[in-house]
């Protein structure tokens, strides 16, 4: 089934969260409202949500993939806020960011943060960021600060010992995602983890107009390498935003009452191999296609209803590949987190969606999270997991008084 579906992955994975994305470019605000390098965060964001799109479905070419690059991106530039000398250029050059300051990309974000949980009466879009402390771990209040700022970001300092330690984080996790995701982090927590900065975005959204449940039909799905799936399609024929050029068709459909967000889907023509297709995706394309789809035109439309899922996935492969290897190492520099030495030691996501005649709801969650590289890493261990020898002494009079 998940080879079978591969095509949607495509059309709903990337581009719905994306169309949020851009929406900040497509509806311009009064002048001065946002300055330039705000707007420039805005599309470095979206060049970064291809480049990853694109590793993550050469990895995983068997799966469908499905992200909020949004999401990833929020819960790295919190981790931004804490990196100093390479590392920080290291973090900037994976998600595009490189030649802009940290008030930039911070404010950037915030704007872009308050943009769209605001975005239409009828969506909800809740935008949620956490940070976890082990209990005792010298943290700089700075870092904290800009990130309760920026990012709103609630900020809990908990005991990782403890049994439910991971359950308290699950908990916030899987409230922010309305239930769509409940578990994120496994117990117990390690020894060696110190910090979780958390992202988790919850949408839901009623199609502008709805398909008819009456108009729902069972069918097959072409999958890729010749698969098929039966699956349930939702028609419609009218007018919509229609696009059709270099061998792929688009359609735009809208949510809410003032349309301000909408999912677009990208059909590649029969005869193009999906994967070299996505392999070719990148920022002017969906420029291409966003200026393509101001036209309307009468279409008859069959998609199929369906509930996805991707992950846990650890994209630490994927954030090497784009440059930002040395975050993951103990040469890392996140002074700006804490003096103690510390890196990242995975970056997880996961995302699901349910698509129907009514609307969509969707969720998604990244988890950065840091590890020390001394303090803990440093003490000596003792692990007796070989033949040893014990003695019992008096500590007063030095005595043995067994042996073994």
């Amino acid at each position: 089934m998940a080879t079978a579906i591969k095509m949607i992955s495509l059309f709903v994975g990337v581009i719905m969260l994306m169309t949020f994305m851009t929406g900040c470019t497509e509806q311009k605000v009064t002048a001065g409202v946002i300055a330039e390098k705000q707007d420039q965060v805005i599309e470095r964001n979206n060049v970064f949500a291809w480049e990853m799109f694109k590793l993550l479905n050469k990895e995983d070419a068997d799966e469908n993939v499905f992200i909020s690059p949004l999401s990833i991106s929020t819960a790295l530039t919190m981790t931004l806020n804490g990196a100093n000398s390479s590392t920080e250029e290291a973090i900037k050059k994976a998600l595009f960011y490189e030649g802009l300051d940290m008030s930039a990309i911070n404010s950037g974000n915030k704007y872009l943060a308050e943009r769209l949980t605001s975005i239409d009466k009828n969506i909800t879009l809740n935008i949620s960021n956490s940070i976890w402390v082990r209990d005792e771990f010298p943290v700089k209040k700075s870092f904290m600060d800009v990130n309760r700022d920026m990012f709103e970001a609630q900020v809990e300092n908990i005991d990782f010992t403890k049994t439910d330690a991971a359950g308290k984080i699950n908990r916030w996790i899987k409230d922010a995602t309305e239930g769509m995701i409940e578990k994120m982090i496994d117990p117990p927590i390690p020894d060696n983890m110190i910090m979780y900065l958390i992202n988790a975005i919850y949408f839901k959204g009623d199609w502008t107009k709805p398909f008819d449940p009456k108009m729902t039909f069972p069918g097959q799905f072409n999958g890729k390498d010749g698969k098929i799936s039966d699956v349930e399609y939702m028609t419609k024929s009218e007018g919509m935003e229609y696009y059709e050029n270099n061998g792929m068709k688009a359609v735009r459909l809208p949510y809410g009452k003032d349309k301000s967000a909408s999912m677009v889907l990208i059909l590649p023509d029969e005869s193009v191999d999906i994967d070299t297709f996505i392999g070719e995706l990148d920022l002017d394309t969906w420029n291409e296609i966003k200026s393509g789809l101001q036209q309307q035109s009468e279409v008859r439309l069959k998609m199929p209803k369906f509930k996805m899922e991707y992950g846990i996935k650890e994209l630490k492969s994927s954030l090497v590949d784009l440059g930002m290897g040395e975050a993951f190492t103990n040469q890392a520099d996140f002074t700006g987190i804490s003096d103690t030495g510390v890196a990242i030691d995975t970056v997880m996501h996961k995302a699901v969606i349910d698509v129907h005649e009514k609307g969509s709801e969707a969720a998604a969650v990244t988890v950065v999270g840091i590890r020390t590289t001394s303090f803990m890493l440093d003490m000596p261990e003792f692990i007796a997991d070989r033949p040893f020898v014990f003695v019992i002494a008096d500590d007063v009079d030095q005595s043995i008084l067994f042996m073994g």
